[in-house]
Parts: structure tokens; C-alpha cells; sequence
């Protein structure tokens, strides 16, 4: 067996699907097919079951699931020492960035990133906290800042920091108030669709009160998101930084909500495959990123 089968294996067992895989891989889905079944072959064993709605590991698959990811591990790692001898830390890290966020963090995150890691190569991407989390579990990211994410077994989280979220309106002149629960409940709502973080906890926080959302857009990108409420059409909650990175905080206005809605900002990798040397740098450089940046 080879080093490139059994990456094109991982990928097809962890993403389900040849499809999504040969994307992923950037390979003809006939191509990986072939590669898959030559290491089947080898081994005198089926690893897949192939079905119409993607593929499943047999028991075979599972154990050989077990040591390709310990062993692909351990061959990045090796790439790292060998680059450490020299004097650097090298390989390729993908960061998964909110929206909200993406704007702010960008440019000191990947400045600080060609000073601290120069022999290495970042690919960024920007997602919902949702859609983040199954690029970890795939593999397609190795590290994301993510909002107030549910607990799983196949990801990792590390609080960073609460951010208090407020309710954005037009600037029409007036200074900001403090608005209660009520009162959102009863306004316009434009929000983004579920499973969106910031929208399952505005949900929870009002049916804790024993009310409902009156949504009146539902919409999945904070820059027209924003728009919208420009134009009068709604109202929106949203963390500070999320109005003060979208190029309209002169006319929009935070108002304060009470009791307070705080939104958890956490560091996530993936529990399924250790993080290289390379990787655990790129961990502390967002930390401190983070820390520079959202805490000033």
C-alpha cells in the first residue's frame, strides 16, 4: 500500500461519499475508485460497503481507518522534524474563520502567521460555526474560531473569549437604550436561517422567557444582513465587532439587551487526528491573534 491510498481511504471514510471526496482531493471520481480498490486488493479485504447513499466502513475499514490516520500523522510529523532540523516549521494549516470576523482577523492573523511560520503555506476560509465544524471533522480544516458550538466527541473547543450581543437598529439619531427580551420579541427580526449559532441562541434565550422570535428575514450573511436593517427593514443581534467590521457603524446603532446575551467564541480543531507541530503553532498564533485584536 501507498501513502496516496491510504489519504484517498481517510477522505472517503470520513466524508461518506466518493463524490464529496474526489472533490475534496481534487482527483476524477474513476481515478479514486481504482486507487481504493487496488488498496482493497492488496489487503484481501473490502474497507468500503458502497450504497446509494455513500459508503460505509466495514469492521476491516474501521480498524484500517484507526492506523492510516495514525499513520498519515506520523509522516507529516516526520515532514516537520526534518524541517525543524533546519530551522522551521513546515506544512500546509486551513483556518476556518467566522464571517463576522473574518474581516478584522484576516490580515494580523496571516501577518503574524508569514513572520512566526514562513516555511509553512495558510489557506483561510471563511463559514458558519455549523459548517466549520464538519470541515474539521473532515479534515478540509484543521483549526476554526466557532460561536457557541453544541459539544461533540469529534471536535475540541477552547473558550477564547463572551462577546455581548446587542440589537442593531438604524441610526436615526437617538441615543442608545437598553432593550429587554420583550421587546425584541416583538420586533422585526432578520436573522440568519438555522442552525446558525448567534439565531439557536437568541431562540433559546426568548423561549427561556417564555417567547417567540417574530422573524421577519431570514438571511445567512452578516454584511446584508446588515444592509437590510440599514434600509429599515428589521432589526438584527449581533455581537459589536460584527457591526464595527462591516464598514456601516455610522449608520447603525447598538442598543444594550436585558438581561444580557453573551455569544462564546471558542478555538476548535479535531478530536478524530492530532494536530502537528506546524498546527499547534497556528492554535497559539490565533490565540494571541485573538487576544490583540478582539480584546483592544
Amino acid at each position: 500500500m501507498d501513502l496516496k491510498q491510504l489519504e484517498y481511504f481517510v477522505r472517503v471514510a470520513e466524508l461518506g461519499s466518493f463524490t464529496r471526496a474526489s472533490i475534496v482531493l481534487d482527483i476524477a471520481q474513476p481515478a479514486l475508485s481504482r486507487q481504493i480498490r487496488l488498496l482493497e486488493v492488496e489487503l484481501r479485504q473490502n474497507m468500503l460497503v458502497r450504497n446509494g447513499r455513500g459508503v460505509t466502513l466495514t469492521e476491516a475499514g474501521k480498524v484500517l481507518l484507526e492506523h492510516a490516520r495514525g499513520i498519515l500523522h506520523q509522516v507529516e510529523r516526520a515532514r516537520e522534524e526534518l524541517g525543524r532540523v533546519r530551522g522551521a516549521l513546515t506544512g500546509r494549516v486551513a483556518v476556518g474563520l467566522p464571517p463576522s470576523l473574518a474581516r478584522v482577523l484576516t490580515v494580523p492573523l496571516t501577518r503574524a502567521f508569514r513572520e512566526r511560520l514562513p516555511e509553512a503555506s495558510l489557506c483561510i476560509r471563511e463559514g458558519l460555526s455549523v459548517t466549520m465544524q464538519e470541515s474539521l471533522i473532515s479534515g478540509r480544516l484543521d483549526v476554526a474560531l466557532v460561536y457557541s458550538t453544541m459539544p461533540s466527541t469529534d471536535i475540541e473547543t477552547r473558550p477564547l473569549l463572551d462577546e455581548e450581543l446587542f440589537l442593531i437598529r438604524p441610526n436615526k439619531g437617538q441615543p442608545p437604550r437598553p432593550v429587554t427580551l420583550e421587546e425584541v420579541a416583538q420586533m422585526p427580526l432578520i436573522i440568519p436561517s438555522r442552525p446558525n449559532a448567534i439565531r439557536m441562541l437568541i431562540e433559546a434565550a426568548l423561549a427561556d422567557a417564555g417567547l417567540r422570535p417574530n422573524i421577519a428575514i431570514e438571511i445567512d450573511g452578516v454584511s446584508a444582513l446588515l444592509d437590510l436593517v440599514a434600509d429599515d427593514a428589521g432589526v438584527a443581534v449581533l455581537s459589536k465587532t460584527a457591526l464595527q467590521t462591516s464598514g456601516k457603524a455610522d449608520q447603525l446603532l447598538p442598543h444594550p439587551i436585558t438581561p444580557p446575551l453573551h455569544s462564546r467564541l471558542s478555538l476548535a480543531v479535531s478530536a478524530l487526528r492530532p494536530a502537528t507541530l506546524t498546527q499547534q503553532a497556528m492554535v497559539e498564533l490565533i490565540r494571541e491573534t485573538v487576544g490583540k485584536t478582539l480584546r483592544t
